[in-house]
C-alpha cells in the first residue's frame, strides 16, 4: 500500500478545497442548509471517508502534516478575543457560571456511563476514563496527555480506544448541534436582536460596511501582535508553574487590546467589523476542514462497537443536558439556543467544532456576540482542570 504524506503547505491548500467543496455541497443539499451544518464538516468528512475508502482498498494511506492548522487555531481565538468587549463579558458571566455548573455535573455523568461501558463490555474499568469525559470533553489532546499514566497502569489499548473515541465523537459532534438550534430557534420562534456584524462569518443577507485593503492588513496586524504578545504571557505563566494551552493567552491578550485600541483615538479599532469576522471565519474554517479531512478512520479497530455504544449514550446525554438544562436556565431565548447548540457540540466534541456550528447558526439566523465568549471561556478556565481530577480521581478509584 502507497504511503502518501502531504506537507505542510499542500494539507493547507487541501483544506481551502475540502472547505469550498463543502460549501458547494451545502448550496446544493437543501437539507444541509436547513439542519446549519457547517461547510468545512461536510467537505471534511467527504473527504475523510474518501481517504478511509482508499485505506479500506488497499490503494494508499493518506496523512497530513498539520502544523500551520494550529497556527490558524490560534487567529481565530485571537479574533475572538479582539471582538469582546467589556460588556460581552460581564453579560456572558451569567451563562458562564450556568455551564459551569451544568458540566461539572456532566463530567462525573461521562465518566460514570464510560465506567459502565467498560464493565459491560468486559473491558478493565481503567478503560472507562477513555469512554467518558478524558475522550469527549478532553479529546485528542488530553488522551495523548494521559497515555504514559494510561499504560502505567497496565491499560495499553486505553490510548487507541481513546483517539478512535474522540476522533468518532468529533464527526458526532459537528452534525449535532445544527439542528438542534434550528429546531429550538422554529420552536420558540427566536431571533437575533443584535444589528452588529457577527463574531464570526457574516449572516445570510446581512448589512455590512464595506471590506477594503486597508482593513485587512490592518485586522491581520492586530491579530498577529495579539498572538505574539500572547505566546510572551504563556512563558510569562508558565513561569510560575501553570501550563496554558497557547490559545488561552491569545484569546485573553486579544480580550485586553480590543477593549483598549477603542481609547486610543488615532487608532480605528478592529473589533466588530465585518473584516474581523471574514478573517475569524476563514482560520477557523480552514482548520476544521483540516482537522476533519486529517480523520484515521480506518483507526476505529476492533472496539468499534463498543465506541459506537457508548458514544450514543453520552451524545444522548449531551443533547438532553444542553435543550432541558442549559437552554431552558439561559433564558429560552435567542442567545440561549446558539449557546444550547454550541454546548451540546462542545461537550461531545471540541471547542472549535462548537464555535463551527455556532458560526453556521448565526450566519442564517444573525449574529449573537456573548456566546462566542462563553463557550471559550468555559473550556479555558474551567473544563480543562476539572476534567483533568476527575480522570485522575476515576483512575486512582476504579484503576489502582
Amino acid at each position: 500500500m502507497a504511503q502518501i504524506q502531504f506537507p505542510d503547505f499542500m494539507a493547507i491548500t487541501v483544506g481551502l478545497v475540502v472547505y469550498l467543496l463543502g460549501e458547494s455541497i451545502n448550496n446544493r443539499v437543501r437539507p444541509l442548509r436547513e439542519l446549519n451544518i457547517p461547510d468545512p464538516v461536510t467537505g471534511g468528512l467527504v473527504f475523510a471517508a474518501l481517504t478511509w475508502g482508499l485505506y479500506r482498498a488497499g490503494v494508499a494511506e493518506i496523512g497530513f502534516d498539520t502544523h500551520t492548522r494550529d497556527l490558524l487555531l490560534l487567529m481565530f481565538f485571537t479574533g475572538i478575543g479582539l471582538n469582546a468587549r467589556l460588556s460581552d463579558l460581564l453579560r456572558g458571566g451569567r451563562p458562564l457560571a450556568i455551564l459551569i455548573g451544568i458540566t461539572a455535573v456532566l463530567l462525573l455523568v461521562q465518566m460514570a456511563v464510560g465506567g459502565l461501558g467498560a464493565w459491560i463490555a468486559g473491558l478493565p474499568m481503567g478503560m472507562g476514563a477513555v469512554l467518558g469525559s478524558t475522550a469527549l470533553l478532553g479529546g485528542h489532546g488530553t488522551v495523548i496527555a494521559w497515555t504514559p499514566e494510561l499504560q502505567a497502569r497496565g491499560l495499553e489499548a486505553a490510548p487507541e480506544v481513546g483517539i478512535a473515541m474522540a476522533t468518532l465523537a468529533l464527526v458526532v459532534a459537528s452534525i449535532i448541534g445544527g439542528p438542534m438550534a434550528g429546531a429550538l430557534i422554529r420552536r420558540f420562534g427566536l431571533a437575533s436582536t443584535e444589528i452588529e456584524a457577527g463574531s464570526v462569518g457574516l449572516a445570510e443577507g446581512y448589512a455590512t460596511g464595506e471590506i477594503t485593503r486597508n482593513a485587512l492588513m490592518r485586522t491581520l496586524l492586530w491579530i498577529f501582535i495579539c498572538m505574539i504578545l500572547g505566546f510572551f504571557v504563556q512563558r510569562a505563566i508558565a513561569e510560575f508553574g501553570l501550563n496554558l494551552p497557547l490559545f488561552v493567552p491569545c484569546l485573553l491578550t486579544g480580550m485586553l487590546v480590543g477593549n483598549l485600541i477603542p481609547l486610543v483615538p488615532f487608532i480605528k479599532p478592529v473589533s466588530h467589523t465585518p473584516t474581523l469576522s471574514l478573517v475569524s471565519e476563514f482560520a477557523l474554517g480552514v482548520f476544521l476542514a483540516v482537522s476533519l479531512m486529517s480523520l484515521r478512520l480506518w483507526q476505529l479497530g476492533g472496539y468499534a462497537g463498543t465506541i459506537l455504544a457508548v458514544l450514543t449514550v453520552q451524545t444522548l446525554i449531551a443533547v438532553l443536558a444542553a435543550i432541558l438544562l442549559a437552554f431552558r436556565f439561559l433564558g429560552r431565548d435567542y442567545q440561549a439556543a446558539v449557546i444550547s447548540s454550541g454546548y451540546a457540540s462542545f461537550v461531545i466534541g471540541a471547542t472549535p467544532t462548537a464555535i463551527a456550528t455556532m458560526t453556521a447558526v448565526t450566519k442564517r439566523h444573525g449574529p449573537c456576540q456573548a456566546a462566542f465568549i462563553v463557550i471559550p471561556l468555559l473550556s479555558a478556565l474551567f473544563v480543562d482542570i476539572a476534567n483533568a481530577l476527575v480522570t485522575q480521581g476515576y483512575l486512582n478509584l476504579l484503576s489502582p
